[in-house]
C-alpha cells in the first residue's frame, strides 16, 4: 500500500505539473511535449486504478498519434502566434464570463460531492462480473448502452473541435498555384490549342 500511494502521488503530481505547463510555456512545442508527459502520467493513474485498457488507450491513441499529430502540426506549419495573440484582448471579457461559470460549476459539483459507502469495493472490483467479464468487455458494455448518446455527443464536440482547428490554422498564401476544375473542363479549344503551318527549313 505505501508503494501504490507513492506512486499515486507521484503520478498526481507530475500530471498536475504538465497540465500546467501546457498552459504557461510560451513555446508551441514544449506545451506539446508537456502534454505527452502528462498522458503517460495519467496512463500511470489508470493502472493503479485496475483500468489498464484506458491507460493503453491513453498511450496508443492520444501520445502515439493525438499528441504526435499536434507536434508536428505546430512544428510543420508556418504559424504566426504573434498575428494570433493580437486579439487577445478583444476575447478577454467573455474568457472571463467563461470562466466564471465554469468555476460556479465546480463549486456546485463539489459542494454537492458525497463519498459513497461502497467505493471501496467498487475500487477493488471496477469490473461487474471479475471471473466472467473483462475490464474492456465491461467498459463496452457502459459505453454502449448506459452512455451510448453521451459517448455519441462527445463523438460530435471532437468532431466540431477538429473542423474548428482547421478553420483557424488554414491560412491563405499568395503565390500558391491552385487547380481550378471547373476552369479547365470549360475552356475552348481556340485557348488551348494552335495549329501552326511549319515552312520547309523554317523555324516555327
Amino acid at each position: 500500500m505505501i508503494v501504490q500511494a507513492i506512486c499515486f502521488y507521484l503520478f498526481a503530481a507530475i500530471t498536475v505539473a504538465s497540465g500546467v505547463m501546457v498552459i504557461a510555456s510560451r513555446n508551441p512545442v514544449h506545451s506539446v511535449l508537456f502534454l505527452i508527459l502528462a498522458f503517460f502520467n495519467a496512463a500511470g493513474l489508470f493502472v493503479l486504478m485496475g483500468a489498464e485498457f484506458l491507460a493503453l488507450i491513453l498511450v496508443i491513441v492520444y501520445v502515439g498519434a493525438v499528441a504526435v499529430l499536434f507536434l508536428f502540426v505546430v512544428m510543420m506549419l508556418n504559424i504566426d502566434f504573434v498575428e494570433l495573440r493580437q486579439g487577445f484582448l478583444q476575447y478577454l471579457p467573455v474568457g472571463v464570463v467563461i470562466g466564471i461559470v465554469l468555476f460556479v460549476e465546480l463549486l456546485l459539483i463539489f459542494g454537492a460531492w458525497v463519498v459513497a459507502p461502497d467505493v471501496a469495493k467498487s475500487i477493488a472490483a471496477p469490473t461487474p462480473s471479475p471471473t466472467t467479464v473483462t475490464n474492456t468487455v465491461a467498459l463496452g458494455q457502459l459505453l454502449y448502452t448506459r452512455y451510448v448518446y453521451v459517448f455519441q455527443a462527445a463523438g460530435m464536440i471532437l468532431l466540431v473541435a477538429m473542423v474548428g482547428a482547421i478553420v483557424l490554422t488554414l491560412r491563405a498564401r499568395e503565390g500558391v498555384r491552385k487547380q481550378d476544375i471547373a476552369r479547365q473542363v470549360g475552356r475552348r479549344r481556340a485557348e488551348t490549342l494552335e495549329i501552326v503551318k511549319v515552312r520547309p527549313r523554317q523555324g516555327v
